[in-house]
């Protein structure tokens, strides 16, 4: 295993409070990158990173020399993923295109990042064009066996201890399967609460920005820096969690659903009241109708670049293109209201049912061997497709010893209510584990 400890919140608190040494801890991760990049390749390789970093910390330090002035994320390293300009760095988005092609103006999450203190560690790894196509980044718990993807890097790089933050996307699956193969917190909030300027698009209509932590009390710092509106909140009561009953869950592999169990018991077991509900029967609907559109908008973003530049697409992304250009205005647009759709039938069945949270395996099975694949996005889709928040917790282990995840979803702009409720299902999953 080269997975290692970096929780956010207290490392955040001792940065801020001047107990630990900011330029120590940059030479402490970039310690830990030289040892274990070669095998993992999780970050786009960076000529002088140590250097950059130690001259960005001496002049943070210098410009918030009193801890009580200091920015809410002071001195927190942070990964991002590929897709999201960042100035000073090129985006490559995992492929063969020039990268002029792909510039643009800095992302305007990473900006807000920077205004609270944070140092970028550097550009992570995605898959080809945040696609199928899978690029070199190995899982930390286990080389060999997938990180996920597409946002492969930015998990990998906070399960191996490189940084304590890192952004992903979700268009699909991108942030909760990918965090659940590595262990670790990631959270995709509500569509559209994190402003999504200076990212390459894949299916403008369903991206969303989203992070991974080692630690729910770190991304709750983070939520409150990027998403708008954010209010702290807690919750004194456990919620009330729906299980999905029907053929979306038998998409999850039959390991999967035994670990799924697994873990619904030990939330019984914890004193959570779990019902049971049909929920999500026409999930082959909401499955075609969520490709064609994203396929759709992948074929228009990359239109230009592919008709001059389609022999250095890889065979997925071609084929993206080659899907996407058959999807019909039509079909489109069922796409498009769609998500609406099941955004309201999910909300009245919460309210028909007292249901807070969906629970659901974050994956359908742990992570498969080798890195020809990133895994199956199935278990994700639907809460995407809604554009609803979806939290994946550490919960267990499968019996080859590779981290499981669950999935928790909440309904649409209750960002703040699933992070507060992740707490108590957290504590209560690891406390049986």
């Amino acid at each position: 295993m080269f997975t290692y400890p970096v929780p956010l919140a207290p490392i955040l608190s001792q940065l801020r409070g001047g107990a630990l040494d900011l330029k120590r801890q940059v030479c402490a991760s970039c310690h830990r990158i030289d040892r274990c990049e070669e095998l993992l390749q999780a970050l786009l390789p960076e000529p002088g990173r140590k250097e950059r970093l130690l001259r960005e910390a001496e002049t943070l330090v210098a410009r918030y020399p009193d801890p009580a002035g200091r920015p809410p994320l002071y001195g927190i390293l942070v990964g991002v993923k590929d897709i999201i300009r960042v100035d000073g760095f090129p985006t490559r988005a995992g492929s063969r295109l020039p990268p002029h092609l792909l510039a643009g103006p800095q992302a305007s999450c990473v900006t807000a990042l920077r205004r609270a203190g944070a140092l970028v560690l550097g550009k992570t790894r995605t898959t080809e064009f945040a696609g199928f196509d899978p690029g070199p980044t190995s899982n930390p718990h286990r080389p060999g066996h997938t990180p996920g993807g597409s946002s492969s890097g930015s998990a990998a790089a906070v399960a191996a201890g490189y940084c304590p933050l890192a952004l992903g996307t979700q268009t699909i699956g991108s942030v909760v399967r990918p965090a659940a193969f590595c262990g670790v917190v990631g959270f995709k909030p509500s569509l559209g609460r994190i402003d999504t300027a200076g990212l390459l698009d894949f299916s403008p209509a369903v991206d969303t920005v989203g992070m991974f932590t080692q630690d729910l009390a770190g991304m709750e710092s983070v939520a409150a820096v990027l998403c708008a509106g954010w209010r702290q909140r807690t919750v004194a009561d456990k919620p009330v969690l729906g299980l999905p009953q029907g053929p979306y869950l038998k998409q999850a592999s039959a390991a999967g659903l035994e670990a799924f169990g697994e873990q619904v018991e030990r939330l019984r077991e914890a004193g959570f009241l779990v019902r049971r509900v049909p929920l999500l029967e026409d999930i082959e609907e909401i499955n075609r109708r969520h490709g064609h559109l994203v396929q759709r908008e992948f074929a228009e973003v990359h239109q230009d670049w592919y008709d001059t530049h389609g022999h250095l697409y890889g065979e997925s992304s071609a084929g993206v293109m080659r899907e996407g250009r058959r999807v019909d205005a039509a079909e489109y647009d069922r796409g498009l209201a769609g998500r609406l759709q099941l955004r309201r039938t999910l909300a009245a069945k919460m309210r028909e049912e007292g249901i807070d949270l969906w629970i659901s395996p974050a994956a359908a099975g742990a992570a498969p061997a080798g890195l020809e694949t990133t895994g199956d996005p199935a278990m994700n889709l639907p809460w995407t497709h809604a554009g609803v928040p979806v939290l994946n917790l550490p919960a267990g282990r499968s019996s080859n010893g590779l981290p499981l995840g669950l999935q928790c979803a909440a309904a649409f702009g209750r960002d703040e209510s699933l992070l507060a409720w992740g707490e108590h299902l957290s504590a209560s999953l690891e406390a049986g584990v």
